[in-house]
């Protein structure tokens, strides 16, 4: 894609989000990639079965968005992906693989950047096998296990592969609560069928965080029915939980027995030799440098639960590194394990906090009212604090990014991912800022009656 016509979209995309709700951008605008701009006149093109409805509904935003990057003169023409593809001449021309339409896959998962071990290898087998011969090995392949072992790393990296190799197959991934949102919202707008095309037109359907079905009877029958006939026509389904699916409460039977008619791998947390396995390549590919190797072997030793706690502590270490100057050697490894109260076996120690216990001390340490911390204000006496309670809900919950917004006065899931990255980047510059980060981790590390006193 030409980096003017990149950039261009990318600021009209930034428009679209101000201007309409996530789940109606996911499902509708999301998957618009642009095409020409030549002169006043921006093309984009959208999937075969959604264009009218977009052309119909969206046109006047997609307009106004446009016009407030571009001018008021400019003209958008929405085409099909088909018109797209097919040249001139008649000929069929493929797009662009950077013109083809996002599929909510993560580049950075991919089966490459996956470390195996005894703990994870049927699960990865298992993907493997289905990303080279989709609908075809296990369908469905349903993995299941504690949070941050995995699990969503190896749906994106099926994803990924097919997306490379696949010839041509369609990949969608999406979230139990992703597709409940934008199921709700094609039902309040009356646009179901454009819906189920979204859906039943994968020729690979990823969905993860399938322990959140339970009581959504009626995300449950839509999804029942979206499962079926994908599997009658033979597209891969792969599902992730973070337990069997017997025991995902409220969910029907039928549904269950379709879960488990495929294969059902586990994940399981990493023995030391894949934890010093995982910290070794987050080195290489981030390019941090140890005075030290043992410093990883200390955190492989002491943090034990999941791989997002192996890769917090790694972004404390650096952090404390850049703040002080101080060489990254197991001395500076054992300080920052240290202070974070002692975490040893099970990681952070103390099981993991809700989104409510990390707002409280956030709260306490900063002197700040619930009320306050979730509010729509935006001035620096709260968006830092509201930021730092975002990034350690993510680092310490099992809670998806949009469910993380909600608790934090309904932002979205951009809102909580940008609090993430900045809460890490502000760690390594100010001192401060570390120190209240360690401090609250430190307090949540602890049983909550240590907590009080």
């Amino acid at each position: 894609m030409p980096g003017e016509l990149a950039d261009t979209w990318s600021a009209i995309t930034a428009q679209l989000h101000r201007a309409v709700d996530d789940s109606a951008y996911g499902i509708w605008l999301e998957p618009l990639v642009p095409v020409a701009l030549d002169g006043d006149q921006l093309t984009v093109a959208a999937p075969d079965e959604t264009r009218g409805w977009v052309a119909d509904r969206f046109a006047r935003v997609l307009q106004t968005s446009a016009a407030a990057v571009l001018g008021p003169e400019v003209n958008i023409e929405i085409v099909s992906r088909s018109h797209v593809q097919r040249g001139r001449d008649g000929a069929q021309q493929g797009l662009p693989s950077q013109l083809r339409p996002p599929s909510g896959l993560n580049p950075k998962y991919t089966f490459d950047q996956f470390v195996i071990g005894d703990s994870n290898r049927l699960a990865h087998a298992a993907a493997l096998a289905v990303a080279e011969t989709p609908g075809q090995a296990y369908n469905p392949l349903f993995i299941h296990g504690p949070p941050g072992l995995g699990k969503t790393h190896l749906l994106h990296s099926i994803g990924a592969y097919v997306a490379a190799h696949g010839g041509g197959l369609s990949v969608r991934y999406t979230t139990v609560e992703a597709f409940t949102n934008h199921f709700v919202n094609a039902v309040r707008s009356g646009a179901m069928e454009p819906f189920k095309a979204a859906y039943r037109g994968s020729d690979v359907l990823l969905i993860d965080d399938v322990q959140f079905l339970g009581s959504k009877a009626k995300t449950e029958e839509e999804l029942f029915h979206t499962f079926n006939e994908l599997y009658e026509l033979g597209s891969q389904l792969v599902l992730a939980a973070d337990r069997l699916p017997r025991d995902i409460a409220s969910v029907q039977e039928r549904l269950t027995e379709r879960f488990e008619a495929g294969l059902v791998a586990d994940v399981r947390p990493p023995d030391f030799a894949v934890r010093l396995t995982i910290l070794r390549k987050r080195v290489r590919v981030d390019g941090i440098e140890l005075a030290d190797g043992a410093a990883l072997e200390v955190i492989a030793d002491r943090v034990t639960d999941n791989v997002r706690s192996l890769e917090g502590t790694l972004i404390r270490l650096v952090a404390l590194h850049s703040l002080t100057g101080r060489p990254i050697d197991a001395a500076l490894a054992s300080e920052v394990l240290d202070r974070l109260g002692g975490a040893t076996q099970g990681g952070w120690g103390g099981g993991h906090r809700s989104v409510r216990d990390i707002q409280e001390a956030v709260c306490a340490l900063f002197g700040l009212t619930h009320d306050e911390l979730v509010s729509p204000s935006k001035t620096a006496r709260l968006a830092w604090p509201r930021q730092i309670g975002m990034y350690l809900s993510r680092e310490l919950t099992d809670q998806s990014l949009p469910t993380i917004g909600r608790h934090f006065g309904g932002r979205n899931h951009a809102t909580v991912l940008h609090a993430w990255k900045r809460t890490t980047a502000r760690m390594s510059t100010d001192r401060d800022a570390y120190d209240a980060v360690t401090r609250l981790l430190g307090d949540l590390a602890r049983p909550a009656g240590d907590r009080d006193r």
